[in-house]
């Protein structure tokens, strides 16, 4: 069996610290707390260089020596490549500020960036022996999770709340996975997957509940600094749901500065969460470490509608260390951001995508973010999966073409 030149050592608790071996099938952590890969950044220092990236594809699994699996034949591609990062210059013209940078995630298999988790979560689960998997899903995650294990043979569950989008929905069946409607949230479809763990002898791929998802994720960090020729922005709004990808990325930058990639500068971290489900905002600005679950969740932007979060103490380290913060916006907001960078950008959002642009809106007028600052926008998935609201008019073609309605529509 071919081996890939990983330097995994163990895995370590989030919370605690303690230590749990490499090579075996792990959940949560024994406090219930997410789990992370560790590395001997020693040896992947002396083992690669950024030059030898330039013979690699470009895809993330050119930072091989930085993820977890070790044999090259449990890697699954779908077609995963490099995501553009765009300018957005007509939006920075209009609000006056540094440059702004969207990082496009849409264009990853299955149209989002949940690809980049479950990659590396079927991955790890083949090399583990693991034959079923399930998870509770919003939508893009399910999606994800369903073209991977059907790509590596392993048996899928995935569980929706009922106002999941249709698109999400016929998406995920459509892939391969058994797939379920609930009445509640995402975290009540959780319950019905932790709760079914030795009914069903499936595999548990929550958000945080396993430890790769967050080295999938953790790529989106190496990719762009890589792209920024080893620097990073000053400061990076992400939308935040379960927060695996801004956890994954302060990860990535610690790991990249211990390599000696980059310096010791980190982006200013800021958690953008929808007015109407912000349990991080609130533990934010309340001083809290630990957010309580948000009641009654309801907002358009469906993927960062998450009541509860294993991993909030990880993402709110992350905002704090940083200098960063958290920020809620509004629905409307978030509505008019979207058509916004439409039709000013050309760039085609998701509602969560939006959300970060909103969000810049709002604190360059509050004074927290500097308008000379760079800033890096993350669009997490295609805007094509969702609805658009737009205006157009009907040409009768049985009388004559009226061109004066035409120009003045």
């Amino acid at each position: 069996m071919q081996e890939f030149s990983t330097f995994v050592t163990h895995l370590e608790c989030s919370y605690t610290g303690k230590l749990y071996p490499a090579d075996q099938l792990h959940g949560l952590s024994e406090a219930g707390k997410p789990l992370l890969v560790r590395y001997d950044l020693e040896g992947v220092a002396k083992a690669v260089s950024k030059s030898d990236l330039q013979q690699r594809r470009p895809e993330f699994w050119r930072y091989r020596e930085l993820l977890p699996v070790r044999k090259s034949e449990n890697v699954i591609r779908l077609g995963e490549l490099m995501t553009p990062i765009l300018p957005a210059k007509m939006l920075q013209q209009e609000l006056g500020c540094g440059e702004i940078l969207i990082k496009d995630e849409g264009r990853l298999p299955t149209g989002s960036f949940k690809a980049r988790g479950l990659a590396l979560a079927v991955a790890m689960a083949k090399e583990l022996g693991v034959t079923r998997m399930a998870m509770p899903t919003n939508g893009n995650a399910g999606a994800a999770l369903a073209a991977y294990c059907s790509r590596a043979g392993i048996d899928t569950f995935v569980f929706c709340p009922e106002d999941t989008p249709k698109v999400n929905i016929e998406e995920i069946a459509f892939q391969g996975a058994k797939t379920f409607l609930a009445n509640g949230y995402i975290n009540d479809c959780g319950k019905i997957v932790g709760e079914g763990k030795e009914v069903m002898n499936w595999f548990d791929t929550s958000t945080l509940k396993e430890p790769y998802r967050i080295e999938g994720k953790k790529t989106m960090g190496l990719e762009l600094a890589e792209q920024m020729h080893w620097t990073v922005p000053d400061v990076i709004l992400y939308p935040t749901g379960g927060g695996t990808g801004l956890i994954g990325m302060w990860k990535a930058f610690d790991e990249l500065e211990a390599i000696g990639w980059i310096g010791s500068k980190r982006p200013r971290m800021v958690a953008v969460q929808a007015e109407g489900c912000a349990p991080i905002v609130q533990a934010y600005d309340t001083g809290q470490r630990h957010a309580e679950p948000w009641q009654n969740a309801a907002t358009i932007a469906s993927g960062i509608r998450v009541p509860a979060a294993v991993g909030d103490f990880l993402i709110l380290d992350a905002v704090r260390e940083s200098n960063g913060f958290a920020v809620a916006v509004s629905d409307d907001a978030i509505k008019e951001a979207h058509k916004e960078c439409a039709v000013k950008e050309g760039i085609l959002l998701c509602p969560e995508g939006a959300a970060t642009l909103a969000a810049l809106k709002q604190e360059l007028a509050t004074g927290r973010i500097n308008p000379n600052e760079q800033v890096m926008l993350f669009n997490c998935a295609t805007g094509l999966k969702y609805p658009m609201e737009s205006e157009h008019k009907t040409i009768d073609l049985s009388k004559p073409i009226d061109y004066d309605f035409i120009r003045e529509s």
